[in-house]
Protein backbone atom coordinates (compact mmCIF):
# COMPACT_ATOMS: atom_id res chain seq x y z
CA UNK A 1 0.00 0.00 0.00
CA UNK A 2 1.48 3.46 -0.96
CA UNK A 3 2.36 6.25 2.08
CA UNK A 4 -0.51 7.84 2.24
CA UNK A 5 0.10 11.52 1.02
CA UNK A 6 -0.30 14.80 3.43
CA UNK A 7 -0.51 16.97 0.25
CA UNK A 8 -3.88 18.95 0.26
CA UNK A 9 -6.13 19.43 -2.39
CA UNK A 10 -4.85 20.78 -5.71
CA UNK A 11 -4.82 24.79 -6.12
CA UNK A 12 -7.59 24.02 -8.75
CA UNK A 13 -10.13 21.88 -5.88
CA UNK A 14 -9.41 24.43 -3.81
CA UNK A 15 -10.91 27.06 -6.17
CA UNK A 16 -13.09 24.94 -6.93
CA UNK A 17 -15.08 24.72 -3.57
CA UNK A 18 -14.28 28.65 -2.62
CA UNK A 19 -16.25 29.62 -5.86
CA UNK A 20 -19.10 27.06 -4.42
CA UNK A 21 -19.04 28.95 -1.05
CA UNK A 22 -18.44 32.44 -1.84
CA UNK A 23 -19.20 35.26 -4.55
CA UNK A 24 -16.95 35.39 -7.63
CA UNK A 25 -15.76 38.32 -6.62
CA UNK A 26 -14.55 37.12 -3.53
CA UNK A 27 -13.57 33.79 -4.51
CA UNK A 28 -9.61 33.83 -3.95
CA UNK A 29 -7.16 31.03 -3.19
CA UNK A 30 -6.90 30.73 0.46
CA UNK A 31 -3.10 29.08 1.62
CA UNK A 32 -3.34 26.07 3.63
CA UNK A 33 -2.12 27.31 7.06
CA UNK A 34 -4.54 30.29 6.81
CA UNK A 35 -7.52 27.64 6.53
CA UNK A 36 -6.17 25.58 9.07
CA UNK A 37 -6.12 28.34 11.81
CA UNK A 38 -9.48 29.77 10.73
CA UNK A 39 -10.56 25.82 11.27
CA UNK A 40 -9.45 25.83 14.33
CA UNK A 41 -10.83 29.41 15.42
CA UNK A 42 -14.35 27.95 14.12
CA UNK A 43 -13.67 25.61 17.52
CA UNK A 44 -13.63 28.16 20.02
CA UNK A 45 -17.09 28.09 21.60
CA UNK A 46 -18.06 24.83 20.20
CA UNK A 47 -15.83 22.54 22.18
CA UNK A 48 -16.40 24.02 25.68
CA UNK A 49 -14.91 21.12 27.69
CA UNK A 50 -11.92 18.38 28.00
CA UNK A 51 -12.57 14.99 28.15
CA UNK A 52 -9.32 12.82 27.95
CA UNK A 53 -11.79 9.20 28.63
CA UNK A 54 -11.07 6.49 26.01
CA UNK A 55 -14.05 6.11 23.35
CA UNK A 56 -14.60 3.83 20.68
CA UNK A 57 -15.35 5.88 17.52
CA UNK A 58 -16.00 5.54 13.40
CA UNK A 59 -13.44 4.42 11.44
CA UNK A 60 -12.32 6.52 9.18
CA UNK A 61 -13.45 10.09 9.88
CA UNK A 62 -14.44 9.17 13.49
CA UNK A 63 -14.62 11.64 16.30
CA UNK A 64 -16.00 11.93 19.53
CA UNK A 65 -18.74 14.56 20.05
CA UNK A 66 -17.41 18.06 19.14
CA UNK A 67 -18.48 20.05 22.79
CA UNK A 68 -15.62 18.00 24.11
CA UNK A 69 -12.49 16.78 23.58
CA UNK A 70 -8.16 16.86 24.14
CA UNK A 71 -5.64 19.05 22.59
CA UNK A 72 -4.79 16.59 19.61
CA UNK A 73 -8.26 16.88 18.84
CA UNK A 74 -8.27 20.54 17.89
CA UNK A 75 -5.33 19.38 15.41
CA UNK A 76 -7.84 16.55 14.11
CA UNK A 77 -10.57 18.55 13.26
CA UNK A 78 -8.89 21.71 11.75
CA UNK A 79 -7.34 18.81 9.37
CA UNK A 80 -10.36 17.68 8.58
CA UNK A 81 -12.46 20.92 8.14
CA UNK A 82 -9.87 23.15 6.55
CA UNK A 83 -7.78 20.53 4.05
CA UNK A 84 -10.72 17.67 3.89
CA UNK A 85 -7.43 15.24 5.34
CA UNK A 86 -8.24 12.98 7.82
CA UNK A 87 -5.38 11.77 10.41
CA UNK A 88 -7.04 9.02 12.30
CA UNK A 89 -6.67 6.98 8.65
CA UNK A 90 -3.65 8.39 8.08
CA UNK A 91 -1.90 7.65 11.26
CA UNK A 92 -3.39 4.47 11.52
CA UNK A 93 -1.97 3.54 8.14
CA UNK A 94 1.38 4.90 9.11
CA UNK A 95 1.41 2.65 12.32
CA UNK A 96 0.27 0.12 10.80
CA UNK A 97 3.11 -0.13 8.32
CA UNK A 98 5.66 0.82 10.40
CA UNK A 99 4.06 0.35 14.42
CA UNK A 100 7.74 -0.04 16.08
CA UNK A 101 8.72 3.80 14.73
CA UNK A 102 5.94 4.75 17.52
CA UNK A 103 5.80 5.14 21.02
CA UNK A 104 2.47 2.94 21.62
CA UNK A 105 4.18 0.02 22.80
CA UNK A 106 6.62 1.11 25.54
CA UNK A 107 4.44 4.59 26.22
CA UNK A 108 1.02 2.93 26.84
CA UNK A 109 1.39 -0.88 26.29
CA UNK A 110 -0.31 -1.42 23.38
CA UNK A 111 0.83 -4.60 21.04
CA UNK A 112 -1.12 -2.71 17.95
CA UNK A 113 -2.58 0.49 16.64
CA UNK A 114 -5.72 0.90 17.83
CA UNK A 115 -7.83 3.58 15.46
CA UNK A 116 -10.03 4.60 18.46
CA UNK A 117 -6.90 6.94 20.06
CA UNK A 118 -3.75 6.21 18.18
CA UNK A 119 -4.40 10.04 16.64
CA UNK A 120 -5.26 11.29 19.81
CA UNK A 121 -1.90 11.13 21.30
CA UNK A 122 0.51 14.36 20.54
CA UNK A 123 3.24 11.70 20.97
CA UNK A 124 1.99 9.57 17.95
CA UNK A 125 1.41 13.07 15.64
CA UNK A 126 4.64 14.19 16.40
CA UNK A 127 6.35 11.11 14.85
CA UNK A 128 3.79 10.87 12.03
CA UNK A 129 4.79 14.57 10.84
CA UNK A 130 8.34 14.09 11.39
CA UNK A 131 8.43 10.63 8.98
CA UNK A 132 6.30 12.61 6.62
CA UNK A 133 8.42 16.19 6.22
CA UNK A 134 6.43 17.95 8.38
CA UNK A 135 8.83 19.10 11.14
CA UNK A 136 10.55 22.04 10.89
CA UNK A 137 12.40 21.78 14.42
CA UNK A 138 12.68 19.92 17.62
CA UNK A 139 13.95 21.55 20.83
CA UNK A 140 17.51 20.08 21.35
CA UNK A 141 16.86 20.63 25.18
CA UNK A 142 14.61 22.00 27.33
CA UNK A 143 13.31 25.12 25.90
CA UNK A 144 10.44 27.69 27.90
CA UNK A 145 7.05 27.49 26.84
CA UNK A 146 7.13 30.37 24.37
CA UNK A 147 10.58 29.71 23.20
CA UNK A 148 9.62 28.30 19.33
CA UNK A 149 12.46 29.65 17.07
CA UNK A 150 12.00 31.65 13.68
CA UNK A 151 9.00 33.55 12.19
CA UNK A 152 5.68 31.40 13.56
CA UNK A 153 2.71 31.56 10.16
CA UNK A 154 -0.88 29.90 10.51
CA UNK A 155 -1.73 26.73 10.39
CA UNK A 156 1.95 25.34 12.44
CA UNK A 157 1.84 22.89 15.07
CA UNK A 158 3.41 23.44 18.22
CA UNK A 159 4.28 20.47 20.89
CA UNK A 160 5.27 20.97 24.85
CA UNK A 161 5.65 19.32 27.28
CA UNK A 162 3.65 20.45 30.52
CA UNK A 163 3.36 18.83 33.82
CA UNK A 164 0.68 17.31 32.95
CA UNK A 165 2.21 15.66 29.22
CA UNK A 166 2.45 16.27 25.76
CA UNK A 167 0.44 19.12 24.55
CA UNK A 168 -0.36 20.59 21.23
CA UNK A 169 -1.94 23.97 20.14
CA UNK A 170 -2.58 25.63 16.34
CA UNK A 171 -0.93 28.82 15.01
CA UNK A 172 -3.54 31.37 14.09
CA UNK A 173 -1.88 34.16 13.87
CA UNK A 174 1.68 35.07 13.68
CA UNK A 175 3.93 38.56 14.01
CA UNK A 176 5.47 39.42 16.80
CA UNK A 177 2.94 38.24 19.46
CA UNK A 178 1.68 34.61 18.29
CA UNK A 179 -1.63 33.80 18.85
CA UNK A 180 -2.87 29.62 19.13
CA UNK A 181 -5.67 28.17 19.78
CA UNK A 182 -5.66 24.99 22.10
CA UNK A 183 -7.63 22.86 24.20
CA UNK A 184 -5.59 23.21 27.84
CA UNK A 185 -8.43 21.58 29.77
CA UNK A 186 -11.81 24.16 29.61
CA UNK A 187 -12.33 23.81 25.80
CA UNK A 188 -10.61 25.13 22.29
CA UNK A 189 -9.45 28.66 23.33
CA UNK A 190 -7.47 31.40 21.83
CA UNK A 191 -4.74 33.08 23.40
CA UNK A 192 -1.09 34.62 23.37
CA UNK A 193 1.58 31.62 22.77
CA UNK A 194 3.11 33.86 25.72
CA UNK A 195 0.55 32.69 27.97
CA UNK A 196 1.97 28.95 27.77
CA UNK A 197 4.66 29.55 29.91
CA UNK A 198 4.48 26.98 32.43
CA UNK A 199 6.10 23.99 30.76
CA UNK A 200 8.87 23.21 27.52
CA UNK A 201 8.76 23.48 24.29
CA UNK A 202 9.19 20.39 22.08
CA UNK A 203 8.07 20.93 18.20
CA UNK A 204 7.34 23.09 15.14
CA UNK A 205 5.52 21.44 12.31
CA UNK A 206 4.08 22.58 8.98
CA UNK A 207 1.68 20.69 6.74
CA UNK A 208 3.98 20.30 3.56
CA UNK A 209 2.20 21.89 0.35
Amino acid sequence: MPTPSLRPPSRRLVALSLLASASPALAVPVAVGERLAAAARRQVGVTRGYDPAYRRIGYPGGDVPRATGVCADVVVRAARDALGLDLQRLVHEDMTRAFAAYPSRRAWGLAGPDANIDHRRVLNLEVFWSRHGARLWQAPSAVSGSGFPGRLEPGDFLTWRLPGGPHVGVVVSGGVFPRIVHNIGDGAREAFLAEVMFGHTYGRYRWPT
